[in-house]
């Protein structure tokens, strides 16, 4: 990696967790003469990096970044992953997170994974997405789509179609679309089925589902799965956790899979079911 190159930086949304790991990081780079792009809110976060020679906002261009570093949990990962779908910029996790399952290291190897990240001492895995239309705005999933009632509405009535059939029609108080990476979140917790990372194709799955014949379904992926709200009011969708806006009443959305969106940094000799046992498997022990 050529040291006239820049490292994108993001971190978790408590800024005393990452505050050394941040400071660390950005004099490692210095040293290497590289620029540290951050986005203003990472300045807000952290005062101290406004003062920091070769520290600049990012202007929303690729530029010269060679890597972005998010410094938290699943949440900040995803955020970097994101911004930086479709431009090849790989993103490396530090965990300092819950799961931290899209996390490249954990914390105590911060030290050596930013020599690594900072030299280019990483494999890549591109990830897929998926992605929907609302209101005119083309919005794209790195873990999922999640279409929920509101608080204090009553159950919401969906149907969901493949490639313009209906498959069945449901009332619950939502469903999740789920990427392979994002089925070990919240489409886990709906009992839906965990997708290995390079699987092609995208699961959906419910959330209190009123009957006992409503099961999570693995859509293929060139099929468009279509999901429309019958309920009589408004229904809330969500990108990757974050409110993006509301399915009318009588309104549908429709997803597509997405092969390729956004290149995850991965230590060599990574394994996806390794990842799976000890994440997990140690939340199950704690």
């Amino acid at each position: 990696m050529s040291a006239s190159r820049s490292v994108a930086l993001f971190s978790h949304a408590r800024p005393g967790d990452t505050d050394a790991a941040m400071l660390s990081l950005v004099e490692l780079a210095r040293e290497r003469g590289m620029n540290i792009v951050v986005d203003p809110d990472e300045t807000a976060k952290h005062p101290a990096l406004a003062g920091i020679p070769g520290v600049v906002l990012d202007d929303g261009t690729v530029g010269d970044i060679a890597v972005a570093v998010a410094i938290g949990g699943d949440g900040t990962i995803l955020r970097a992953l994101r911004r930086f779908a479709g431009t090849g910029v790989p993103v490396f996790g530090v965990n300092y997170g819950e799961v931290g399952f899209l996390a490249t290291v954990d914390p105590e190897e911060a030290p050596e994974a930013f020599e690594r990240a900072l030299s280019g001492d990483f494999e890549t895995l591109t990830l897929s997405a998926i992605e929907t239309e609302l209101g005119g705005r083309v919005l794209t999933a790195i873990n999922d789509i999640a279409i929920t009632r509101r608080p204090g509405d009553r159950v919401a009535d969906l149907s969901y179609a493949v490639d313009g059939q209906e498959v069945g029609r449901v009332r619950c108080d939502g469903v999740v679309i789920a990427t392979p990476a994002g089925s070990t979140g919240y489409n886990l917790a709906n009992r839906g089925p965990v997708l290995a990372w390079g699987v092609e194709g995208f699961v959906v799955s419910f959330i209190a589902p009123h009957s006992l014949t409503a099961r999570a379904l693995v859509v293929a992926p060139d099929d468009v799965l279509t999901v429309r709200n019958f309920s009589e009011s408004p229904v809330d969708l969500s990108i990757d956790g974050r409110p993006s806006g509301e399915i009318a009443p009588g309104e549908s959305i429709a997803a597509t899979f997405r092969r390729e969106a956004s290149d995850l940094a991965l230590l060599p000799g990574w394994s996806f079911y390794t990842r799976l046992r000890q994440k997990f498997g140690r939340l199950a022990s704690s």
